[in-house]
């Protein structure tokens, strides 16, 4: 089984260049700190199910979503 914190770090990435946010824009957005966004993203940081629901809502997906495997993040306008 895949590490949950690598999927959620690379859906939270894929889902971020897919609005074309910067790190620091998705930080301000979800209210967290830039350093946590990137730890995220590397697959580091073991975010909680709250930090999951803040970044969903931020990127406009779901929860459930950034937890998938193989998830896509067509690029928007």
């Amino acid at each position: 089984m895949e590490d949950v914190r690598k999927i959620v770090g690379k859906n939270v990435r894929l889902a971020r260049q897919a609005i074309r946010l910067s790190q620091e824009a998705l930080a301000d957005k979800a209210e967290i700190d830039r350093t946590y966004v990137s730890g995220v993203e590397r697959g580091v940081r073991n975010p909680t199910v709250t930090i999951i629901a803040k970044f969903a809502a931020a990127l406009d997906t779901t929860p459930a979503l950034l937890l998938t495997a193989d998830a896509e993040f067509p690029p928007r306008p």
